[in-house]
């Protein structure tokens, strides 16, 4: 789902529309790898633990529902957290029910960082920061997308606000068209190239003929 077209100015442009990166899950991931090991050996060896298996997989389903539920709550605040940056604002917004939101002008930009570590360079993520003039200073954004990518588009947006409008040079009028000569002074032209020997007295008679024709 993009970020509402309505929440978008007239006249702004959309530059970049991120969601947070998949090592949004990173948490769920870690957790539900080992969840689901331990299920598959209680299930594997349901013979070889006798009562025990009915003690210890009752409360591994009740866990496997809880990690279930805590995963699909993440799924929709990932699909409503928005990381956009446009011609005049970069905008935060997420929240499932209630929300939350950052805009930062981009005139008010002072200064942008970003940071990866070696395994957030391998998979394309990383953190943000965005110095701003204002009350809240520093605004930290986690699980961005290639990061320094984000951080060339905003100074680029930036440059191309502060880039002067180009000049729009004046409309020169158009000069009127000279008068065209009548049928009687081109015969008297063809007459004067016919006497030269320029053309012939054939094509003077045809050429002559077809201006006669125009009257």
């Amino acid at each position: 789902m993009p970020y509402p077209r309505h929440l978008i100015q007239e006249g702004e442009t959309v530059a970049l529309d991120l969601r947070p990166h998949w090592w949004y899950f990173s948490r769920n991931i870690l957790t539900g790898l080992p969840l689901a090991v331990v299920l598959v050996v209680v299930i594997s060896e349901r013979k070889h633990l006798g009562w025990a298996h009915d003690v210890v997989i009752y409360p591994l389903i009740a866990a496997v529902l809880i990690w279930a539920g805590w995963l699909t709550l993440k799924y929709f605040q990932w699909t409503m957290t928005h990381f956009v940056v446009t011609s005049r604002r970069v905008i935060y917004r997420t929240g499932v029910l209630s929300k939350k939101g950052v805009e930062i002008p981009l005139e008010r930009v002072n200064n942008i960082n970003f940071a990866q570590s070696i395994w957030d360079r391998i998979i394309g993520a990383g953190n943000l920061d965005i110095e701003s003039a204002g009350k809240d200073g520093q605004s930290h954004f986690d699980f961005i997308r290639h990061p320094d990518g984000v951080q060339n588009e905003i100074y680029r947006q930036m440059e191309g606000r502060n880039m002067p409008a180009p000049a729009v040079a004046p409309a020169v009028p158009a000069s009127p068209a000279g008068p065209s000569q009548s049928v009687p002074d081109q015969i008297e032209q063809l007459a004067q190239l016919r006497d030269r020997g320029h053309i012939t007295p054939e094509e003077y008679e045809r050429k002559k003929a077809q201006l006669l024709e125009r009257m």
